[in-house]
């Protein structure tokens, strides 16, 4: 890793090292809080967790083949080198801020309240047809997700997407401290983290706290089409780039079609010229993750053609609106996390499969004092919809199935307490050739559905 001598990561997070001298000039070959992920060379963090403590795993990875820690302990005098240091948490910031610095390659930043993972994707698919690019994975996108993204960059990689996700004010300034984005990508701001945040306004403070460290002339592009953002008329006296499906954009779509599971097609229009294109994944929220790919494929030289191919070259993540046949079912797997925005965005696309329309819908997190009428909001929309089932799990889906009832009396709707008591019951509620989707907030576990599916 470029420069990450243990001299200079010791200056970096403000520590101290102990150790033989001539090691202070040792590179590391790797960063990780993982002991799991240990490898010859590395460096480990080790973070103190409400369960575990990091630090009694410091002799394992030693023996392992680390080339040195970190910690908030005094180890006294060992046979390997350490770093002493107050927070292994701000420790981890500040040495990925560092690292960054030394790699010298552009940063996309991706954040916003809806569509910040497939976004990613498709931007990171984009620029992949002319450049190696390192990508988020997972949701690696928080103030410990960030920093071991930014050590996973390497001599050969030409750029970085990197996804930021927040909870609270100052959150992205300290993660736009770290990134430093060359090119700021807003998706919308929607209803999440309502807690936090209070309200619309809120979330749009928040996000935009994106531009505090965006590098000097830095690129800004955002959704045209959010109400907030377009409110945003400069960022360090240049114009932000927007995009969307009204046509006053810089970067707008026509012709939708939809496809129904199997995507959407549609023409894009540039300033420099229109293509047609075929987004393999549906919904036409996709369509704002492909024009958003479009904005940051002209942004670093693409061409037309370019960012057609990486548009459609793009794969489902799993738990993102990853569809999934067996001999019985198919089961949309969109399960990784929901609000009511993204959860109206994909019971819409379920309504274009084929067959019988099933929705497994669990409890949205962080919405505030306003979570029974926003999830009896989703209830009323699936009911206009008419599916054909709705199966609702959680204390606050009460809301949700009550108001689906009523927008729609004809419509199978039934609620469960828990997620164990639907899957006792999935059997004997599911049939063959039924079109199935599975979303809820993380913290429901619905991955566990899927798996019995």
């Amino acid at each position: 890793m470029k420069n990450l001598t243990l001299e200079h990561i010791a200056a970096a997070c403000h520590g101290t090292y102990v150790g033989a001298e001539h090691e202070k000039s040792m590179c590391v070959s790797d960063i990780t809080t993982d002991s799991r992920k240990n490898t010859d060379g590395c460096l480990f963090v080790p973070i103190k967790g409400a369960r575990v403590d990091g630090h009694d795993y410091i002799p394992q990875v030693i023996a392992d083949g680390a080339l040195a820690v970190l910690s908030e302990n005094d180890l006294g005098k060992q046979e390997f080198p350490y770093i002493r240091i107050k927070s292994s948490l701000q420790a981890v910031k500040d040495i990925a801020e560092y690292y960054l610095q030394q790699v010298h390659i552009p940063v996309v930043g991706i954040t916003g309240s809806v569509g910040k993972t497939s976004t990613k994707e498709v931007i990171a698919a984009v620029l992949a047809q002319k450049y190696q690019v390192l990508k988020t994975q997972g949701n690696f996108n928080n103030e410990l997700g960030l920093p071991l993204t930014v050590f996973r960059i390497r001599e050969d990689d030409e750029i970085a997407v990197l996804e930021m996700g927040i909870s609270d004010f100052g959150e992205m300034s300290r993660l736009a401290r770290i990134a430093r984005p060359e090119t700021a990508v807003i998706t919308n701001i929607g209803w999440c983290h309502l807690e936090n945040l209070r309200d619309r306004d809120g979330i749009f403070r928040a996000k935009t706290e994106i531009f505090d460290y965006l590098k000097p002339q830095g690129n800004v592009i955002l959704n045209g089409d959010d109400d907030k953002l377009n409110q945003v008329t400069e960022v360090q006296g240049k114009s932000p780039m927007l995009f969307g499906i009204s046509h006053n954009n810089d970067v707008y779509a026509t012709d939708m079609v939809s496809l129904g599971l199997k995507g959407v097609t549609c023409r894009i229009h540039t300033p420099g010229g229109s293509f047609d294109t075929l987004i393999p994944m549906p919904g036409q929220h996709m369509v704002y993750n492909a024009l958003a790919g479009t904005c940051v494929g002209l942004t670093y030289g693409l061409s037309l053609q370019q960012i057609k191919a990486g548009i459609e070259s793009l794969q489902p993540v799993s738990g993102r609106f990853h569809i999934i046949e067996n001999e019985k079912y198919t089961i949309v797997d969109d399960c990784y996390n929901a609000n009511p925005v993204s959860m109206k965005a994909s019971i819409a696309v379920l309504g274009d499969a084929l067959g019988r329309k099933v929705a497994v819908l669990g409890d949205m997190g962080e919405l505030g004092a306003d979570e029974a009428a926003l999830h009896a909001e989703v209830g009323t929309y699936a009911g206009e919809q008419k599916l054909d089932a709705l199966y609702c799990v959680g204390p606050l889906c009460r809301h949700m199935a009550e108001a689906a009832k009523k927008a729609c009396p004809s419509m199978e709707v039934q609620h469960f307490d828990t997620r164990d008591l639907l899957i006792r019951q999935l059997p004997s509620l599911l049939k063959k050739g039924d079109t199935i989707l599975i979303k809820a907030s993380h913290f429901m576990q619905f991955e566990r559905i899927i798996e019995i599916l």
